[in-house]
Order: structure tokens, then sequence, then C-alpha cells
């Protein structure tokens, strides 16, 4: 070992390609490193700084089959990112040590971004969009979850930690949302998928706001995926080695992976539940 994290990057013309090809790289080319969720039995994880390009976000075949959970777990993913069904499931006050609800959502952090001492709550994702429908090529169109005063000391801060947007005409003058996402940890295996395919939704959600604002259609271009620590924990060497690998000898691709199209009627179907489990909570 010479002292230097990885630095990796892969690319894919659909999520599930991308996120496949993420996988197999950070294994074979990550480094070995300690975690602070360790058990003393459990060998060290392996560790990179990881950009993953996914060419056509949209594109089929979006679902890869490995991720963990089913379509109803990945329906309420999205709905928590994009629709709050569980922001009451965060504390009112990071000083109530009594407390012991969620230290954020990313829906609360990005849509209803509040700071101690003013009653102003800000909708970035809404200013993402109205920055860009009044300047489709600005530098400015971003969103941010950190909050300084509490994340640096609470136990579980927020791992995603900016969302960029920006507007490029394509050769038909059709203008195209191209979005990075960028998170300081995230968890390779057990995580990422869920978290790009929701990301995935929001970058189409903003496309949509974008057009209504600005009476311009707006289709979703590259979406980037940056994470500092992108990481498979050694405590799940073994299912990722006999579930993960082990598909890639026995499976084609097509035999890895879901069409979107195919599982969508399933994930809406789940909505109901969906709901009555978050008001549950």
């Amino acid at each position: 070992m010479n002292g230097h994290i990885p630095v990796l990057m892969v690319e894919g013309k659909s999520l599930a390609e991308a996120w496949e090809n993420s996988l197999i790289s950070v294994y074979r080319n990550g480094c070995d490193i300690k975690t602070e969720y360790d058990k003393p039995e459990d060998p060290p994880s392996k560790d990179c700084s990881m950009t993953i390009v996914v060419h056509d976000p949209l594109a089929e075949p979006m679902i890869h089959r490995d991720f963990p959970g089913g379509p109803e777990d990945l329906q309420e993913y999205v709905m928590e990112v994009l629709d709050g069904i569980k922001d009451h499931c965060v504390r009112s006050s990071a000083d109530d040590s009594e407390d012991t609800r969620w230290e954020y959502t990313y829906h609360q952090r990005l849509f209803n971004y509040t700071i101690p001492g003013t009653k102003e709550k800000y909708d970035q994702i809404d200013m993402v969009a109205q920055k860009l429908a009044k300047t489709p090529y600005t530098r400015r169109a971003q969103a941010i979850t950190w909050k300084v005063w509490e994340d640096n000391f609470c136990y579980d801060p927020a791992c995603l930690q900016s969302i960029w947007c920006r507007l490029l005409a394509d050769e038909k003058g059709e203008h195209i949302l191209n979005t990075n996402i960028r998170f300081r940890s995230n968890d390779a295996y057990k995580a990422s998928f869920m978290n790009m395919f929701a990301f995935i939704q929001l970058q189409k959600k903003i496309a949509r706001q974008i057009e209504r604002l600005s009476g311009r259609k707006v289709r979703l271009g590259r979406y980037v995926h940056q994470a500092d620590s992108y990481h498979i924990y050694g405590s799940y060497f073994g299912e990722f080695q006999n579930r993960f690998l082990k598909a890639l000898e026995t499976r084609t691709f097509e035999q890895r992976t879901f069409n979107f199209a195919d599982m969508k009627e399933i994930m809406d179907d789940a909505v109901p539940r969906i709901l009555e489990k978050a008001r549950n909570m």
C-alpha cells in the first residue's frame, strides 16, 4: 500500500450497467481500509473515490436484480426522497437528546432546508429549477445538505452532500439537463443503487419543473454520481462473492437486470401500502 486512496471511474449506458461496473471496479481495484462500523472479526472494506457516469439515465434495463430489496422497497425510497413521506421521522431539535428520531431525510434537506434562528425554509430544488429556467448555462444551480452546526457533531451525518445541474443545448437546440450528485460516503453494494435510482427520478422531476417554468422542452442528459468514499464493507464479502460475483459468471446481463417499465405497475400498486406504513412510523 502506498497510502493513496484509488480514484476510479466507470461508465455505462444504463443505470444497471454503470452500477454493476462500479461494484466490479471497487472490488478489484479499491484499497483495503477499516471503518468505524467494523466488528473485530470483520475484514477491511474495499474503498475508493468513485465517479460513475450514466450516459442515458432512463435507458433500459434500468434496474439491477442484485440491489438490496425489491420493487416495493425501491418505490418506498423514491417516495422518501421525492415526496418526503418520512419527514415526520426527523427529530425536532438536534439539541434534544431525548428525541431519538432520525437526524435528517434528504427530502427535508433539499426541499425544506432550515437555519437555526430564522423562520426561512428553502426549497432548494425549486431554486435550482428557477435558476436554470432563467439562465440555462448558470453554474450556480445547486442544492446542498450539509449543516455545519449539526453534521459535524451528530452520530449519523448526511451522506449526500450536493446536487449540481446545468443545461446544454444539443444540435437541435433542445435543452439537456446534466446532473452531478456528490456523496461524502456511499455504501456501494447495499445503498448506492437505490440512491442513484431515486436521484435520477429527482433529475427527471427537475427537468419537468424547468419545462413548466420556461416553456421549453428539457431532456435528461448524463447523470454523474461521485463518492469520496465508495465502499463495500468487509462484512458483506461473503454475500457479495456468492451472489453478485457468482451471477457475473453464471447469468447473462439480461438475466441480471430488469426493465423499469416491467416493474412500474408493481411499484405503483405498492404506493397505498407504503403511505400507510410511513404514517405509522
